[in-house]
């Protein structure tokens, strides 16, 4: 077999191409996420606490729909290979239908349930009655997100990325100006506190649906048709989708109660600790975002070749890819070390918070690079091949078996400082890298999902 020669400037220019939108989009989100606890930091530390904690819920809910999407992704990415719209649309239209079911069961599970819910994560009574507020409100995203993100992540696999980077740049402007109005009563509003926070975005998912349709429906979006060509599935077309998509639902719902674990446990350290980890986690999550748009871009490439059938190139740019976005992850983690210090005094806490805050922002800027050559395999190589059941599996077993049970020793046995218990939980990325980097060297991972249909 002839040795694969690539052109590593054209695929570079490709990859900026896809990765710059996608960064960019995904620091504007996180940016968004910033601005929201950075205003309701300005209220105090409870008001800061309660919105980390109502969030949980909304977090369980966008890794189910994440999950979800980035299963069926590797189908709109393969079939993007070999230039088949039609099902692309079909692949878009069953992510809307099962999200739109999703939705409502979320949806009523707050409705009847957020007291019992909230208690799990907090013991703090102030914080409870804000967060309680803060849920109910923003419960409308659910549904706002059953429409949005499928036709997103279709535009992504389209290799139409910008369209979800104007997007989210306007969503930004809209949320953060209504943030300010109702947050802090301006301009003849009321002061609705964590509550306006939480309006405030409900409105702009309201808008990002919007923006989607109106893309979704001009001329120039390649996987443009009428509304019916999105439906009238055959049963071995979801039969194939749904078996990709459902590891990658269990991947992204169990790592998410993961998360949620750590916050239950972090919790228990103290109202302060928990808002500087609350506090670094969104800061930390801007340069999260941009470096994972190398593992976005890498699904879609992987898919795309796959779906041509070229496997030796795939593993090829796979390899390179890989590289491109380890050295990312180390320089955003240098970067954000250096500059920790101002970060964490963008917040109101107190003097100990803010110290607080500056170490675990350190601690994530440490184990950024290897967190991010991870999230490449996951999110990228290993669903761009249709890998997803070992890709929930190696995850799985890390957050549960590894990072979890570490994480309640820490705060409740141990009971280290906040900044120490971070950088205990962050050795389940050690055990990751192993694991994972061994099912890459096998090729095992590298599958054409799209043959037969």
């Amino acid at each position: 077999m002839a040795e694969i020669v690539l052109d590593k400037k054209k695929l570079n220019k490709k990859l900026a191409r896809l990765a710059i939108p996608i960064a960019i989009q995904g620091i504007v989100s996180s940016t968004l996420s910033m601005v929201d606890n950075l205003m309701v930091g300005f209220l105090g530390e409870t008001e800061l606490a309660a919105v980390g904690v109502g969030s949980q819920i909304f977090s369980i809910h966008f890794m189910f729909l994440f999950g979800l999407i980035g299963g069926s992704a590797t189908f709109m990415a393969q079939f993007y290979g070999v230039g088949d719209m039609k099902n692309i649309r079909k692949v878009a239209g069953l992510d809307i239908t099962i999200l739109a079911s999703v939705a409502l069961m979320f949806y009523l599970g707050v409705y009847f349930g957020v007291d019992s819910i909230l208690g799990f994560y907090t013991r703090d009574p102030a914080v409870h009655e804000l967060a309680r507020e803060y849920v109910r409100i923003n419960s409308f995203n659910f549904f706002f997100l059953a429409i949005s993100a499928p036709l997103e992540m279709a535009f992504k696999a389209t290799q139409q990325s910008r369209v979800p980077m104007i997007s989210s740049t306007l969503i930004f402007t809209t949320n953060t100006l209504l943030n300010y109005i109702l947050i802090f009563g301006k301009f003849g509003a009321p002061q609705m506190g964590v509550a306006g926070a939480a309006l405030a975005t409900a409105i702009a998912r309201g808008l990002d649906v919007v923006l989607m349709l109106f893309f979704a429906s001009r001329n120039n979006n390649v996987f443009k048709g009428n509304i019916l060509s999105f439906f009238g599935w055959e049963k071995a077309f979801v039969k194939r989708v749904v078996k990709n998509a459902t590891p990658t639902t269990i991947n992204e719902l169990l790592w998410s109660l993961g998360q949620s674990m750590y916050v239950a446990a972090f919790n228990r350290i103290g109202t302060t600790e928990f808002a500087a980890f609350q506090a670094a986690n969104t800061i930390a999550n801007i340069f999260s975002f941009a470096g994972f748009s190398i593992g976005d871009a890498t699904l879609i490439l992987v898919g795309e070749k796959l779906g041509e059938g070229k496997r030796e190139e795939t593993w090829e740019m796979s390899k390179h890819l890989l590289k491109v976005g380890t050295i990312l992850g180390v320089t955003l983690g240098a970067i954000l070390m250096i500059v920790a210090w101002p970060l964490a005094h963008l917040f109101r806490l107190s003097a100990v918070g803010q110290v607080y805050t500056f170490k675990v922002i350190l601690v994530i800027g440490a184990f950024l690079g290897l967190h991010l050559y991870n999230g490449i395999h996951i999110t990228g190589t290993l669903r761009g091949g249709g890998d997803t059941r070992f890709a929930m599996l190696a995850e799985s077993f890390c957050v549960w078996f590894v990072a979890v049970p570490l994480a309640f020793i820490s705060a409740m046995v141990w009971k280290v400082p906040i900044h120490w218990a971070v950088a205990i939980v962050r050795l389940e990325e050690v055990t990751k890298f192993f694991i994972l980097t061994k099912r890459y060297i096998s090729k095992k991972w590298l599958n054409v999902m799209i043959r037969g249909l």
